[in-house]
């Protein structure tokens, strides 16, 4: 099934475990292989993705599915508190 990369515009990013990601922004592409790259989010969850920055890329192959919003495979790990605490 072929859909226009603009329909991913705006949608919401969550992990197969329901935990919410951010928004995409915007979207990579490769156009030599003529394949989406990586989807850049906005509005994300800093906390749970563990960065200061207002946005992240995420790798296009960790996408599970694409409809009314975005799943993402679960592979973030939160921070131990050990660490945090340094």
């Amino acid at each position: 099934m072929k859909a226009e990369i603009s329909s991913i515009f705006g949608l919401e990013v969550y992990t197969d475990r329901g935990k919410y990601v951010g928004r995409v922004d915007d979207v990579v592409l490769d156009v030599e292989q003529r394949r989406i790259r990586g989807l850049a989010l906005s509005n994300i969850d800093r906390e749970f993705l563990g960065v200061s920055s207002n946005g992240v890329i995420v790798p296009y192959r960790w996408v599970v599915a694409v409809g009314d919003i975005v799943l993402l495979k679960h592979v973030f790990r939160k921070r131990r508190r050990k660490e945090e605490e340094e």
